[in-house]
């Protein structure tokens, strides 16, 4: 399975609204929705796993589902995703299930929102909102799989401040947008992390040393919003604007799409709003 989801992701093919069936059975599908604690979680690294395991403890949940969504701009090695898996499955309680990985996305998306519009969107909201941009389209990604397993819940593993930093698509006013998504389609989306300021709790939490950025794939553009001295210097109502009048109603437009069955004509639908 490792090998299968590694060349999915190398090739990046249009896998939304759904993993391929290989992947995720139709029989699966069925006995992953009678499973008794149900939950979708986000895998992609430290804070990732750490929120899965403390949603575990917090919820109950019996049964984790782990999704890694690519996105256009990952780098490094590919061997660190199913050692987040490995790490995960190694430190969850007794009883608790952990399905196999499912490794989906849709570049046309990641590229109608966070591409192709760059230079406009700098230009009309003052930044570079590749980042809150990204990170919507990871949570609007999981929304049509936690519909077929039953309306699951969905962990991510989003924090407001990093010992102290704060990063563009986890400040309040971007989570704040995340749980409207999910709002807006009767899902429900676990932050458990979101409180947490101090890497060493997420560490507590894993029970073993963990740096942040370590063991993860990397980004082409992280702290792309930042200033040169590393300060960010958004306003929160630039960021608010981004996503009320571009990002969430793309993202809300893109989901009624793949709730439908109908393939989204993502940049048509991402011009018609820059041109309202």
């Amino acid at each position: 399975m490792d090998s299968s989801c590694e060349q999915v992701f190398l090739n990046k093919p249009e896998t939304l609204p759904q993993p391929p069936a290989w992947m995720l059975p139709p029989e699966e599908v069925e006995r992953l929705r009678q499973a008794p604690g149900l939950a979708i979680v986000e895998l992609a690294g430290r804070d990732s796993v750490a929120a899965a395991l403390k949603a575990v403890e917090e919820r109950g949940l019996k049964t984790l589902v782990p999704t890694y969504v690519y996105t256009g701009s990952e780098h490094g090695q590919w061997g660190e995703v199913p050692q987040a898996w490995r790490r995960l499955s190694g430190r969850l309680p007794a009883g608790v299930e952990l399905t196999p990985l499912l490794v989906m996305g849709s570049p046309r998306f990641w590229r109608a929102l966070n591409g192709r519009h760059l230079q406009e969107l700098s230009r009309r909201f003052g930044f570079s909102p590749v980042c809150p941009g990204c990170h919507l389209y990871l949570h609007a990604a999981r929304i049509p799989l936690a519909r077929r397993l039953g309306n699951a819940p969905v962990v991510a593993g989003e924090r407001l401040s990093h010992d102290g930093r704060e990063k563009l698509n986890q400040v309040a006013s971007a989570q704040d947008a995340y749980q409207e998504l999910y709002r807006r389609f009767g899902q429900e989306l676990m932050l458990p992390l979101a409180g947490i300021i101090r890497g060493r709790e997420v560490e507590n939490i894993l029970g073993l040393p963990w740096p942040e950025g370590a063991g993860q794939l990397g980004c082409v553009f992280s702290g792309n919003y930042l200033e040169t001295d590393g300060s960010l210097a958004v306003p929160p109502r630039s960021l608010r604007a981004y996503f009320d009048s571009f990002a969430l109603p793309l993202a809300v437009q893109v989901v009624e799409a793949y709730l439908r069955g109908e393939p989204p004509e993502y940049l048509t639908l991402a011009r018609r709003l820059l041109s309202a």
